[in-house]
């Protein structure tokens, strides 16, 4: 087992990270799910060595709370002699529904797996903890919502296939270079990692200089393009007109595959308990489940099922504290364990979360994404938000379209952080125009504004 490792980096079974209620570790079977028996005994494996919680990040990677430094080694003992091959060195990743999906314009997984070997034959020990790369071959569940250090998006070019290449960003920020063929994308994608690596551990591709992203856009090109694109670096907001934020189809319902259906169940907050997990892995094992594959967004992708035992699994799941709507307004808070998960965190952030979206529901649209942090860390959302709470020495404060870290606008006692938003769910509910989404009403109250109704009646 390696040293403990360090905040920013990436907490794999092989190198727990410290945090304030034991050390973590997350697993990314290299298969991408587990079958139900696997994922039961996993659960199992987290209550006897951890505290009881587990997790699916906004990327899909399947954590484990609360272990100390004897039961991390155990736990990865077991997960040994389970046989499950979990992923190490740079993350290379396909979507959830990669080789089943009818949808999809190519099956990334051939491609993913030649640049996996690629960059295992000299790059991984000088790339960062960060670094990953994107596989997209499009369908049902795309990953233009992750971020990746290098994307490759198949795209259909009459009766064949082409590969984007783009960096730094996400489906949309991201900085496109090329359309290549499967040959040449891989050979620049490893082309632009090597310049990574040559800046150094803490680089990205956000680093490259103009000239080097204007060389690996003008290499293997199919057709040169006669002006490139505006490859400088740039702040981009990641907001539609009105203020909207573009959003993505959920992995959340019923999904069509080339065989049978995938039905997508969310972890509410990205959480839960080991015991809920396994009840649900059972039930779905009873029931024929396949395979059980992680998906971004914080859900599970339950495959192998007809609509009828779709609808029996998706009725276990409501029962046991699973979303399994996407309009559930769980899906637009992301919270932190908090307290007494958390021995950073100041206040409970759960029951907060819970308390918000049972009381305003109709606030919380698909517009908007509450941040509920216990400490400044801002774990479960490291990005801006629109309203994020967060917990210091003076309770719960209120921040205005940005991070965990930044200087709050107003507070309130932590345990009346709920009260809070309520009166600025209230608020909206009265000024909003008709159409108008939350996002952009609050940006018409401005951030005074809202700090002052967020303070009010204390």
């Amino acid at each position: 087992m390696n040293a403990f490792s360090r905040r920013g980096a990436c907490p794999a079974l092989s190198a727990p990270m410290q945090t304030g209620d034991g050390l973590l570790v997350r697993l990314n079977p290299v298969t991408g799910g587990l079958a139900p028996n696997l994922l039961i005994r996993l659960g199992e494996s987290a209550l006897r060595h951890g505290n009881g919680i587990m997790e699916v990040t906004a990327r899909g990677s399947l954590q484990i709370r609360g272990l100390s430094a004897e039961s991390a080694r155990l736990l990865a003992a077991e997960v040994d002699a389970m046989g499950i091959a979990v992923r190490t060195g740079v993350p290379v990743e396909t979507g959830p529904l990669a080789g089943i999906d009818p949808q999809e314009v190519a099956d990334p997984r051939l491609l993913a797996g030649r640049l996996r070997a690629a960059i295992e034959a000299g790059l991984t020990a000088r790339l960062g903890p960060k670094v990953s790369v994107v596989v997209d071959g499009g369908g049902q569940l795309g990953m233009d919502a992750l971020s990746a250090d290098v994307r490759l998006k198949a795209v259909r070019a009459g009766e064949d296939v082409r590969w984007g290449v783009s960096v730094a960003g996400d489906g949309r920020s991201a900085k496109p270079l090329v359309t290549v063929d499967a040959d040449a994308a891989r050979d620049i994608a490893v082309a632009a990692l090597r310049m990574v690596a040559e800046k150094g551990r803490e680089a990205h591709t956000r680093d490259l200089s103009h000239r080097q992203l204007a060389s690996l856009a003008g290499w293997h090109s199919i057709a040169s393009p006669s002006v490139l694109p505006d490859i400088s670096p740039k702040r981009v907001s990641g907001r539609t007109e009105g203020d909207a934020v573009e959003r993505h189809r959920a992995p959340i319902g019923l999904f069509g595959l080339n065989a049978a259906h995938a039905l997508g169940i969310a972890l509410p907050y990205g959480s839960i308990p080991a015991q809920n997990l396994i009840e649900l892995a059972t039930k779905a094992a009873e029931i024929g489940t396949t395979e059980i594959r992680l998906a971004p967004g914080r859900a599970l992708l339950f495959i192998g099922l007809s609509p009828t035992t779709c609808a029996s699994l998706q009725a276990s799941a409501t029962t046991l504290g699973f979303v399994t709507s996407s309009t559930d307004p769980r899906t637009r808070i992301a919270a932190c364990p908090g307290t007494p998960a958390c021995a950073s965190g100041r206040f409970s952030t759960r029951a907060i979360a819970e308390t918000i979206a049972t009381e305003s529901p109709d606030f919380l649209d698909t517009s908007l994404t509450l941040h509920i942090s216990g400490c400044a860390k801002g774990c479960a959302h490291p990005g801006a938000a629109m309203l994020t709470l967060v917990g210091d020495e003076n309770g719960a404060g209120l921040v205005v379209d940005g991070t965990a870290k930044a200087l709050p606008a107003g507070y309130r006692p932590g345990y009346d952080a709920a009260r809070g938003v309520a009166a600025i769910a209230a608020a909206v509910r009265g000024e909003r125009h008709q159409g108008e989404t939350a996002a952009a009403c609050l940006t018409r109250l401005g951030a005074a504004g809202i700090a002052e109704l967020y303070r009010r009646n204390q």
